[in-house]
């Protein structure tokens, strides 16, 4: 894996990351009522971090735009 593809890997990671932090708590939020405490956030941390990487491995690995082209073509 070359400098500028680990790059982009780990900006997709953290970005993955947080935004499924941020989600993952409003829906906490909304779903208990609870109050987010430190405890609470570092939970959805944890849960957060395989699926953002499982999320940048399969984007990787797929290229949506050859499917969706192959797709379109078919019908």
């Amino acid at each position: 894996m070359n400098l500028k593809r680990l790059e982009f890997f780990l900006e997709f990671l953290v970005f993955g990351i947080i935004i499924g932090v941020v989600e993952d708590l409003i829906v906490v939020k909304i779903a208990t009522g609870e109050i987010i405490t430190w405890s609470i956030f570092g939970i959805v941390v944890l849960i957060a971090i395989p699926f953002a990487a499982l999320g940048k491995l399969l984007v990787d690995k797929i290229d949506f735009v050859k499917i969706l082209t192959k797709y379109l073509k078919r019908n």
